[in-house]
């Protein structure tokens, strides 16, 4: 099979029946062997309806439903889980997606050789404080990443079948495939211009908590690809650095009051001042940060992913 088209849903009834007709339309044109997999996330409208009645009408089309919902994260894992096609394309079931695009994608992925396409909506339909705050969002995603990409949260992208089943996709992470698609070895990353258009039916379903929810999730998922299998690098290091600037801190303190006592001088008590408190508590949080790590690596050891590692290729075995 050519192409899976992996389209999350959530109260967006009224553009599914035109969004399976085009994608058809784009797919039987362009000779491809396509299937589509609709992802009910708990939807409170007649979604779900809507998309058996299309599956029963078009055998290419598959659903999954939610009982409650999850987030998009846990939709697009879903499907990825069940997408068959060489190449997945993932884009939004609000119509603001263009399926148009999908055969240039399918180029770039099958022939150009990249692993991962990621859409660039260079020209938007979205109200100013949402271009505004989308704009500082990429540009932190791109400086804390490295991945030289326009549009991080575009809906629209293309993945190499391989991509989608070496990564785990949960939480609020579907922001960041590009990252976890890097951090897994698919360093081919590539970006194309696509078309977005105005909403048709219905109202978006993300808020302004979505930007703070991206912010830590952009943190989680740098500590996790850095530190995730050695988290004592991360917490026995600055354990370590804390409790030596705590020690330096007491031992000149200490000293401080040997000489005073050779040299038959008045000193204050070492508990007198306030920097032993200080080197104190200095100590105890290197300590505990220290603890910190040697107790992640005692749970990492008994992971039964501690040992999970994507490989390319194999010669002879």
């Amino acid at each position: 099979m050519d192409v899976s088209v992996v389209i999350p849903v959530y109260n967006e009834e009224e553009s599914l029946p035109e969004l399976e007709r085009w994608l058809v339309k784009v797919c039987t044109d362009s000779n491809l062997s396509y299937e589509i997999i609709f992802v009910d996330d708990g939807s409170s409208d007649s979604s779900w309806n809507t998309i058996r009645e299309l599956s029963y009408n078009n055998k290419a089309v598959r659903g999954i439903r939610f009982r409650r919902n999850y987030g998009k994260a846990a939709a697009l894992h879903s499907g990825f889980a069940e997408a068959a096609g060489d190449v997945v394309i993932t884009m939004d079931s609000d119509l603001q997606d263009s399926p148009d695009e999908i055969p240039a994608l399918v180029k770039m992925i099958k022939e150009d050789g990249y692993d991962l396409v990621s859409g660039w909506k260079k020209k938007r339909y979205d109200p100013f404080i949402k271009l505004c705050t989308s704009r500082i969002y990429n540009l932190t995603a791109r400086m804390f990443s490295g991945i030289r990409l326009h549009d991080f949260n575009c809906g629209l992208k293309a993945y190499r079948n391989e991509v989608v089943k070496g990564i785990e996709v949960y939480g609020e992470m579907h922001r960041y495939i590009p990252m976890l698609a890097s951090k897994a070895g698919f360093s081919r990353i590539g970006e194309k211009v696509v078309e977005h258009r105005a909403r048709k039916y219905g109202s978006s379903k993300y808020g302004i908590d979505r930007f703070i929810k991206g912010y830590l999730d952009l943190v989680t998922i740098g500590f996790i690809t850095r530190f995730g299998k050695s988290p004592m690098h991360l917490f026995g290091s600055l354990g370590s650095l804390m409790f030596f600037i705590g020690f330096i801190m007491a031992g000149y303190l200490g000293i401080r009051k040997l000489l005073s006592l050779h040299n038959n001088v008045r000193a204050p008590l070492v508990t007198d001042s306030p920097y032993f408190y200080i080197a104190l508590t200095v100590m105890i949080i290197g300590s505990v940060l220290f603890l910190t790590g040697f107790l992640g690596e005692l749970i990492n050891r008994n992971s039964s992913e501690r040992n999970n590692y994507l490989i390319k290729d194999k010669i002879n075995i």
